[in-house]
């Protein structure tokens, strides 16, 4: 067999065309983000594959197919479908729970963040305040639905009160977890430059626990969307949660999915403005970008 011929010593070798390593490059680039796009719908399109087929096979009655679903948000949204007291009503739904939904965030966020810094920085404060903390913690947050129907009675402070709960928790947890998990060498340290007191948590503490105490507001507010339904089950009659106790009552399935759909698209959109929030505040720290 002929041996290739060897270019002569010194002499250059062919480089590759620019052009063509561009296009190379190009297509690559086109190539990965194309599988970004296309990737996270490849879920959710067979979950939606597979429930027209469950319903069609097995012919119920009790589930509507993904079509009823789709009309009903069309009429939910617009009009024009049904024309029932629910057409059109969407804006209204969702800001109401959006009010709720934030109104117990932030007050939990108001609370569990201070609170968790002090439980997890003062010895005092932990020893007063973590037990009755994990006591209260595992009752579940619909047990408190008739107290805070006394408390506050029917409306929307009892649901935000319900929501409260369900963030505070994560919040305040995750916090003490990071100012607890804090180097001590950095409070050697800024103690030798003369950092103590207030500016000891402004200069340290914060910087040092914000991953969990932004892991802990992601948690939190996931909870607050979960548990709205649980918070609109008082008496409230507009909301996404009262929505689908409505359809419950009145066995629409299709108005009991859609408002599901909607709840889990608002939480999804919203969670997307925390990533973005978490990505900014830590881009000191590129393995904590979500």
């Amino acid at each position: 067999m002929a041996s290739l011929p060897t270019p002569p010593a010194g002499a250059a070798l062919p480089l590759p065309d620019s052009n063509e390593a561009a296009d190379t490059g190009t297509r690559r680039t086109a190539a990965g983000t194309l599988r970004r796009v296309v990737t996270p719908w490849l879920l959710p399109l067979g979950l939606l594959i597979a429930w027209d087929l469950a319903v069609r096979l097995t012919r119920t009655q009790l589930i509507p197919l993904p079509y009823d679903v789709a009309r009903m948000l069309v009429d939910f949204t617009v009009g024009g479908v049904y024309d029932d007291a629910f057409s059109e009503t969407l804006p209204l739904h969702v800001w109401k729970s959006v009010t709720r939904v934030y109104g117990g965030f932030f007050a939990a966020a108001l609370v569990g963040i201070p609170l968790g810094l002090l439980i997890g920085r003062i010895k005092l404060v932990r020893d007063v305040v973590d037990p009755t903390l994990q006591l209260l913690r595992p009752v579940p947050v619909t047990a408190w639905l008739p107290l805070s129907m006394i408390f506050f009675g029917l409306g929307p402070n009892a649901a935000i009160f319900l929501v409260f709960l369900g963030a505070f928790y994560p919040i305040v947890f995750n916090t003490t977890f990071g100012v607890r998990a804090v180097d001590h060498r950095l409070f050697e340290a800024s103690a030798m430059l003369g950092c103590s007191g207030p500016a000891m948590f402004r200069q340290v503490v914060l910087p040092a626990a914000l991953p969990s105490i932004l892991n802990g507001l992601r948690l939190g507010h996931g909870f607050a969307w979960i548990l709205i339904v649980v918070g609109e089950m008082t008496g409230v009659p507009e909301g996404l949660g009262a929505v689908i106790m409505d359809g419950r009552m009145l066995s629409r399935t299709d108005l009991v999915i859609a408002g599901m759909i909607v709840i889990g698209l608002a939480g999804f959109l919203t969670d997307r403005v925390l990533v973005m929030v978490n990505n900014r505040l830590l881009k000191w720290s590129p393995q904590h970008h979500v």
